[in-house]
């Protein structure tokens, strides 16, 4: 073994432990943040909770009251469940760019004006819708593995006595995001004047998450005719937690269609790719003819039927 080999494997041993070492400090830092939710870090002795309660609306694209602009309701809908907080101005500006690194690249590669004006709007609409909806899923998905737990929170608050106002504040200073703010902002809303139901009702149109209706309407049940909340919630979080027993049950046994649409999906594009790496030449004589981008056209369609449709039979609804 001579010695330039020596280097190499001590280099990448140095280069492994760096990215180990990097990848703890991030984590480390990342879960310490984790467990302080956002209304909890912005919070000022000095700032009042309605001034609070108003800024964190305003950076998910809320109005001063609550409200979801009247303009595109189901675009601001959109944005409100993602969670986003970078505002409005800075996400027309990611769009913007979005649209422009597309329509460039396009151009360098086909050097055609006409794709160039197709990819422009697909990369400034039809990229960030696609991005927005898989971060709402995320954050709904990550809320409802976080809700039983704060339910439970509420329960065991109602047992040492405490109003149900007071125990779902307690979900505000006890949990991470995302319940831990959405659940500040409704027991903010009580604070300030609005009654419960119609705050629950707020923090559902904000969240979007499917088991979130359950609990309002046995809250709204309970405040209208009475009874026992207590025992009503704690029912409520064995079905909620059966409900997600379900779906990660149906996932499991789906999961070979879901692979086998990813498979299907990529084979294609890696096999382009692996053979305009190895023989860069092989398409040469047929890629700018107008019957190739026909053809291409409609192989990307019926890929996407195809996608459409394993979708639907491994997606189940209960």
């Amino acid at each position: 073994m001579q010695e330039i080999h020596v280097f190499y494997i001590l280099a990448g041993f140095c280069a492994i432990f760096l990215a180990e070492a990097l990848y703890l400090l991030f984590s480390a830092a990342g879960s310490g943040r984790d467990k302080v939710n956002r209304r909890m870090r912005i919070s000022d002795p000095d700032v009042s909770r309605q001034q609070v309660m108003v800024e964190l609306r305003r950076e998910r694209g809320l109005t001063a009251s609550g409200e979801i602009p009247g303009r595109l309701a189901w675009l601001g809908q959109l944005i409100v469940q993602c969670g986003l907080t970078i505002g409005l101005p800075r996400l027309v500006a990611l769009c913007l760019a979005a649209g422009l690194i597309a329509a460039g690249l396009v151009f360098n590669l086909t050097h055609d004006l006409t794709k160039t004006l197709l990819a422009l709007p697909a990369g400034m609409f039809l990229l960030p819708l696609v991005v927005l909806r898989s971060m709402r899923r995320r954050r709904q998905d990550r809320f409802g593995l976080q809700f039983p737990e704060a339910i439970e929170l509420i329960v065991r608050s109602l047992k040492a006595g405490h109003p149900v106002p007071v125990a779902m504040a307690m979900v505000a200073r006890e949990m991470a995001d995302p319940i831990g703010t959405e659940f500040g902002l409704m027991a903010d809303e009580v604070t300030y004047g609005s009654d419960l139901v119609s705050a629950l009702v707020n923090m559902q149109g904000r969240v979007g998450q499917e088991d979130l209706p359950l609990f309002v309407t046995a809250v709204s049940i309970q405040s209208t005719t009475g009874g026992n909340l207590r025992e009503i919630l704690q029912g409520l979080t064995d079905v909620i937690r059966q409900r997600i027993k379900m779906r990660r049950k149906i996932r499991s046994i789906s999961a070979e269609g879901r692979i086998s649409a990813i498979f299907l999906t990529a084979m294609p594009v890696m096999l382009f790719l692996a053979l305009n790496l190895i023989s860069p030449r092989y398409y040469g004589a047929v890629w700018g003819k107008p019957l190739t981008t026909y053809g291409l056209i409609g192989a990307v369609t019926w890929l996407g039927l195809g996608n459409a449709m394993m979708k639907k039979m491994v997606s189940f609804k209960f």
